[in-house]
């Protein structure tokens, strides 16, 4: 009878043998490769050990602590920050829900709960927050791991819903930014930082892609006139720089609307995200259709089924399976395009980390602060491309 440790050692040679053969074939396969390899390792580590003294030794991280509220907020004002921690209670049970509905037939690992219970301590500790900020963080995390046992336990109920849900809660999270019906008004010159940021991708992102869907639809048609509207269209957005669309939108738009419409600047910038960013995802949606084989169309209409019911039913599930990465890489691309308002007169992320630069105690302090900000664009950015890649997992699309 074997030996239970034998076979235990035994499989850790083996592991050991296969990791040392990896390295060999792929990094150390010729003198050049593993030339190459040192000096690209030493320039790593001078790149790592550099960073890492400068943030210590170096970096006045003050910046960050002191204007944490500008960076979140801006002008916001801080008598109705609960409004703010109401919103952000929303976004993440929302968010939590929908992560345990995508994971409710997978296992969860220990290990993964243990680091993400690790991560919320050392943030509740090291962020410079006051008291009443701490228990409302506090109050949201605990909602947030509520909200992923619920929508795994629960996930056959909520998952129908879950798509409303995200639906209902946009004019909700409006109502409670910009006040109105019993709540005190808030002008949008107030709404700055990572609120406007976050609130322009949203917006921009949810209403670009139904117009993008029918841009796409559009250029595939056999109606002339609509197919060569939606080809113009398509081709003279995606001609033009996204600064300059959003100089129009800025500029020319108020004077094709009525003059007794008074077009707020904040609608004015999502209406131009939202003219480019259609065109691109019309693209993209088009690849898919294209993906799509003509003898699935041609039995459905044999069946019997109307052109409208073919392209819900049929076309265009398949097509935005096919084309999950590049409508993601679009919605990311949209996300960081926002930065590009800062110079129409919108004060978002970018915008307030400049306005900041220009307090004279932070003056020069440019590292720190879009080390800051490029982190807090690359969190949400990962996040999308995440969820994605989940996405495709459940829809078998990298099968």
């Amino acid at each position: 009878m074997t030996n239970p440790t034998s076979k235990i050692q035994n499989l850790k040679s083996k592991i050991q043998n296969s990791q040392l053969l990896w390295l060999r074939k792929n990094l150390f396969s010729t003198w050049y490769n593993s030339l190459l390899t040192i000096i690209c390792l030493l320039l790593l580590f001078w790149i790592v050990t550099g960073t890492w003294g400068w943030a210590v030794n170096k970096a006045q991280w003050q910046v960050i602590q002191v204007n944490l509220h500008l960076f979140l907020v801006g002008r916001y004002p801080r008598t109705q920050s609960w409004r703010i921690w109401n919103l952000f209670a929303i976004a993440s049970s929302l968010t939590a829900l929908s992560w345990g509905v995508f994971t409710a037939k997978e296992r969860t690992k220990a290990i993964f709960v243990a680091i993400t219970a690790l991560i919320i301590s050392i943030i509740l500790v090291a962020v410079p927050l006051d008291l009443n900020s701490r228990f409302w963080l506090l109050g949201i995390t605990g909602l947030s791991f509520a909200g992923v046992w619920l929508g795994r336990k629960f996930a056959h109920i909520i998952a129908p819903w879950l798509s409303l849900a995200w639906l209902l809660s946009f004019p909700l999270v409006l109502w409670l930014i910009g006040g109105g019906l019993n709540l005190q008004s808030v002008r949008s010159s107030l709404w700055n930082g990572l609120l406007l940021t976050l609130l322009m991708a949203a917006v921009s992102i949810v209403l670009s892609f139904p117009i993008g869907v029918l841009l796409a639809l559009g250029r595939a048609s056999s109606l002339p006139l609509w197919r060569w509207f939606c080809i113009l269209y398509i081709e003279i957005v995606r001609g033009l720089p996204l600064i300059g669309i959003l100089f129009l939108a800025q500029v020319m738009l108020p004077l094709f609307l009525p003059p007794e419409w008074k077009l707020d600047r904040v609608v004015r910038a999502i209406a131009g995200l939202i003219l480019f960013s259609a065109a691109y995802m019309a693209e993209n949606v088009r690849g898919g259709l294209q993906a799509i084989p003509r003898g699935q169309v041609e039995a459905a209409k044999a069946l019997g089924l109307k052109t409208p019911l073919v392209i819900l039913l049929i076309v265009l599930p398949q097509a935005l399976r096919a084309v999950i990465p590049a409508i993601v890489g679009q919605f990311i691309g949209l996300f960081k395009d926002t930065s590009l308002l800062s110079l129409v007169g919108l004060v978002e992320l970018t915008g307030i980390a400049r306005s900041i630069l220009a307090q004279p105690q932070f003056i020069g302090r440019y590292g720190e602060v879009y080390l800051f900000i490029g982190l807090i664009y690359w969190l949400f950015c990962y996040s999308m491309s995440l969820a994605s890649r989940r996405l495709e997992r459940q829809l078998g699309v990298d099968s």
